[in-house]
């Protein structure tokens, strides 16, 4: 492989290399120091964007916290589903998060947050169900080889959309997202040549979730909330159709997850799990501190 210089696109075959660090580094890291750090018995896991969801759960409905066993702060419900919060947003982030998740014994992951919609018949509150993912992020192209597209997991994706329509409480749509990480360069000339394509949205982190996901085995599925457009671009503000549509993926999502949650889960499958013992941290093992800023996309 010739290498590319620091900043160039990535080799086509940057997904075939072999890593030098692996996420059960962290697993071991974090048993070592709480002996308890274990997510088999879970529903899955809701990657959230706004901590304030993850305290109107607690307050709601009494979740309780783990141990600081990952980058972010995780809480679970009483039907055992995980809501994690507090780990900042984008495809990196959210990618190193769904990796640590994942070694742990993360099952199932469904990521929701706030997106910009890129046509003018999506209105802030209005809800879309990820259909797949435009590849514009960076994290994707170190897991999977050079595409276009990601799709989600077929199934836990048609539960998703199925329990969002059933609550009945907005406007439900599925389309294609852009996943871009660069919330402060997309332009004009980009919304042109993707809603072309068929994108309806743009956000941060889809693209990036399903792509770990798919590398690790693990079924992901996305969902948003439209709070701001980018076809007559218009910025966010406080009105309040946007936390509603948040607080309805919320309950889709926990919904989703529990309602397939299989009785007597297993251990973690061994293509996750490596034999690696008497970890240290690694650089992407220690527990960040800090609270995620609002908002998912633009």
């Amino acid at each position: 492989m010739t290498g590319p210089a620091p900043g160039a696109p990535l080799p086509a075959d940057k997904h075939l290399l072999a890593a030098l660090t692996d996420p059960a580094e962290h697993a071991a890291y974090a048993r070592a120091r709480h002996r308890d750090a274990d997510l088999t018995h879970t529903a899955g896991v809701i990657l959230l964007y706004q901590s304030s969801l993850a305290e109107h759960a607690a307050r709601r409905d009494g979740t309780r916290p783990l141990g600081r066993w990952v980058s972010a702060d995780l809480h679970i419900t009483h039907d055992d589903v995980l809501l994690c919060s507090g780990f900042g947003r984008g495809a990196p982030a959210a990618g190193l998060i769904v990796e640590q998740l994942i070694a742990l014994g993360t099952r199932a992951i469904i990521t929701i947050g706030t997106a910009a919609t890129l046509v003018d018949d999506l209105y802030p509150g209005d809800l879309v169900i990820c259909r797949d993912a435009l590849r514009g992020e960076g994290l994707s192209h170190h897991y999977l080889a050079p595409a276009r597209y990601i799709t989600p997991d077929t199934d836990l994706t048609a539960r998703l959309d199925t329990e969002t329509k059933a609550l009945g409480t907005a406007v439900t749509h599925q389309g294609r997202a852009w996943t871009t990480d660069a919330l402060y360069r997309e332009s004009a000339a980009e919304v042109r040549q993707y809603t072309a394509e068929g994108a309806v949205v743009a956000d941060m982190e889809a693209a990036g979730v399903f792509a770990v996901a798919r590398y690790r085995h693990v079924p992901a599925a996305a969902a948003f909330v439209i709070a701001d457009s980018l076809a007559q671009r218009t910025p966010r503000n406080d009105a309040p159709q946007p936390l509603e549509g948040l607080l309805t993926l919320l309950d889709a999502a926990t919904r989703t997850l529990a309602s397939s949650r299989e009785p007597s889960p297993g251990p973690v499958p061994e293509h996750i799990v490596t034999s690696y013992m008497g970890a240290v941290p690694s650089h992407g093992s220690q527990a960040a501190g800090g609270v995620s800023p609002a908002g998912s996309a633009v």
